[in-house]
């Protein structure tokens, strides 16, 4: 699960989906957010501007690059995570996808497992969207009063949906959750996200619909395409 939040950032050319290393440790705080969201009729997710900078890197980061440049690649994929979920949310529900990501993780054993908010700062909006997507099996959109107020928000949710139809393994992919507090009404839930059966945290149900969505076969299915897709990716920005 991944959980949303906002920052600017550049993206680096032939950047595709989530690297992410195990013992990477992140900080969920809400200083990387910015109150300046995208508007959904200016961006896509296929935008990947030209990555430029006029700064170089010290000496220890040269060599620690070219060290990572010479590492064989059967163990660099031990350091990159295909997440299971990720969690996007409204900025000020930071603490509720937090709990439910343990939730899901600790209760569940569903992990491991991502909130939006977790993603690195630094770095564009779209960019950290789409490694949040493709980079894990399941998109839970947490639906509270908040998630709806914020632009950025819905495009959120829009993106996921669109990217779940257009490539055939992600069908099924991005699921709605009401959680226990502060829930989104039904009736105020937009008709797109109607159609999809939510996960109902207060329900009697709830334990069962988790046992139906989060299924390993189709985390693997999903793992084994990540993989080979950023091999192919990397492959071409090398050539």
């Amino acid at each position: 699960m991944f959980i949303m939040g906002i920052g600017k950032s550049k993206i680096a050319p032939c950047s595709l989906s989530l690297s992410w290393s195990k013992t990477h440790s992140v900080d969920a705080s809400p200083r990387h957010h910015e109150s300046e969201s995208p508007k959904s009729g200016e961006i896509s997710l296929g935008d990947q501007p030209a990555h430029s900078s006029a700064t170089e890197e010290p000496a220890g980061e040269q060599g620690a690059a070219e060290r990572m440049k010479e590492m064989p690649a059967e163990e660099a994929e031990e350091d990159e995570v295909f997440f299971k979920f990720v969690i996007l949310h409204a900025e000020s529900d930071i603490s509720e996808a937090l709990r439910v990501q343990n939730l899901l993780q600790d209760d569940f054993g569903i992990k491991p497992g991502i909130i939006f908010a977790e993603m690195p700062c630094g770095r564009q909006h779209l960019q950290n969207l789409d490694d949040a997507v493709n980079g894990s099996a399941w998109t839970l959109l947490l639906l509270t009063e908040n998630f709806l107020r914020d632009t950025w928000c819905k495009f959120q949710f829009y993106s996921s949906l669109m990217n779940s139809v257009n490539r055939q393994h992600k069908y099924n992919s991005v699921i709605p959750m009401r959680p226990l507090n502060n829930p989104l009404p039904r009736e105020s839930t937009p008709f797109a996200l109607r159609t999809i059966n939510a996960l109902e945290e207060g329900s009697h149900g709830f334990p069962t619909q988790i046992e139906r969505i989060f299924r390993e076969s189709v985390y693997k299915t999903q793992q084994t395409i990540w993989r080979e897709t950023r091999s192919m990716v990397q492959r071409q920005c090398v050539d």
